[in-house]
């Protein structure tokens, strides 16, 4: 068997920026045993797949080591995929995921997102392991929602910290997110997840689902600029409506290729 495979960075308008992921078009499942080798073989954070149904596009994601209900850079990749190499032409594309109904719109501005919003809520039972990761950093603050995310004074804290990852294998949570208030942007971020076998995450469009809903309140503005400063690094620009995030970004080809099974 042979199958199609794309590398997209995400969140990016040249390679080598942003997130990659890996999207496979899919006519029918396979089993997700094979699935997963295929995320493992990949090493990617991401690898997406996706198949056509009546209803719109069945769409799963996997990291090396697990399928996860959320991801947005791999989303944006398996639309980028959609419109410019298998000539999907409606105007909006319909995901059905494990995290609902996901809708993507082209724009002039790449493709936009629109997902669930989390908003984080105070943590009152902070996880020692979680401070013990952060090393000599003393948080702001430490929310909740699908990560643990940490709150530090300034951008540069955030640009500096070097987490202990080991503390971090058996969290309850996803993750832990970093942020802090920025100034040539509205906000900066970077995103751990070594349980799922992703130390940092380049880009992570689902973090940006509780990280803008933190920081419309903080701002008092329902748009947002954010940018994860990873080392790749990448612009998301974020848009708070009501119980949604409408997050933005480009993608740009890496590679083009085949997967023999």
């Amino acid at each position: 068997m042979k199958l199609k495979i794309y590398q997209v960075d995400a969140f990016a308008s040249k390679v080598f920026e942003g997130n990659p992921a890996a999207i496979c078009p899919l006519e029918q499942w396979l089993d997700d045993e094979v699935l997963q080798k295929i995320a493992e073989e990949n090493n990617l954070s991401e690898t997406a797949f996706f198949v056509p149904s009546d209803g719109g596009i069945q769409l799963r994601w996997f990291t090396p080591l697990a399928e996860v209900d959320l991801c947005g850079h791999a989303t944006l990749a398996a639309a980028h995929v959609l419109y410019q190499h298998l000539g999907f032409d409606q105007a909006s594309i319909k995901f059905e995921t494990k995290s609902g109904q996901l809708i993507v719109v082209k724009t002039d501005n790449g493709y936009s997102m629109n997902f669930p919003a989390s908003m984080p809520i105070l943590s009152t039972d902070i996880p020692i392991k979680l401070l013990e990761g952060l090393g000599n950093v003393k948080p702001k603050e430490v929310l909740a929602a699908f990560d643990y995310i940490v709150v530090l004074n300034s951008e540069d804290e955030v640009k500096n910290i070097s987490p202990d990852f080991s503390k971090w294998l058996n969290i309850d949570l996803r993750g832990v997110v970093v942020t802090a208030q920025a100034n040539d942007v509205d906000f900066v971020s970077r995103c751990f997840f070594p349980k799922l076998r992703v130390n940092e995450d380049p880009v992570t469009g689902s973090a940006h689902c509780e990280l803008m809903p933190y920081w419309a309140d903080k701002l008092n503005k329902n748009q947002l600029t954010g940018r994860q400063i990873s080392s790749r690094s990448g612009y998301v620009l974020c848009e708070l409506d009501k119980d949604r995030v409408i997050l933005t970004g480009d993608a740009v080809d890496y590679m083009v290729g085949e997967i023999t099974i």
